[in-house]
């Protein structure tokens, strides 16, 4: 949660096991957070999340197989690296517009790509209202957003990311070799 400078308001997640069980449960009834659940055999309802599955972490992380003995290192370039390339230098489509057609289906416009920091600024100033957490502010979180610019931040992120999977692939060979 620390990674989450701004209020969490609702946590959405499908209704596999995974994502719904005793501890999460506890975990956002303690922070007051709401928790609503996907409708069974509408696949629609996680259609943001998988293309977001798809199109970000697969895209980045690939489809291999995690060794377990990575699992902790994988969390900390997560922490360290890919999230806030993610909030802090990634742009992203943020709908503008939304237009029916003659069929009656809406059309959505993406007509504004930023980072989600920014457009967390953007609707913040907009609405007057403050979305952060006790103690944060947009002042203290620029320092973090803008240390480095947008192309070297990448450059940061793939480098650690390449060490990571070089790591990853010496771990699994001495797992092969360990089991013959």
């Amino acid at each position: 949660m620390d990674q989450f400078p701004f209020v969490v308001f609702n946590f959405h997640s499908d209704r596999g096991s995974e994502f719904i069980n005793k501890v999460v449960a506890q975990i956002l009834n303690k922070l007051l957070i709401n928790q609503t659940k996907s409708r069974s055999r509408h696949c629609n309802d996680n259609a943001l999340v998988e293309s977001k599955n798809g199109t970000v972490l697969r895209k980045n992380m690939g489809y291999h197989h995690v060794n377990q003995k990575m699992v902790d290192r994988i969390n900390e370039f997560y922490e360290r690296y890919f999230n806030p390339y993610l909030n802090f230098h990634r742009p992203c489509g943020f709908v503008t517009e939304t237009r029916v057609d003659i069929k009656g289906k809406e059309r959505k416009i993406y007509g504004q790509y930023t980072t989600p920091y920014e457009k967390l600024k953007e609707i913040s100033k907009d609405v007057k209202e403050n979305f952060l957490n006790f103690g944060q502010s947009f002042e203290k979180i620029d320092i973090i957003a803008y240390k480095y610019s947008d192309n070297e931040f990448a450059k940061i992120l793939r480098l650690n990311q390449e060490k990571l999977f070089d790591l990853n692939l010496t771990m699994e060979k001495v797992t092969d070799l360990g089991s013959n």
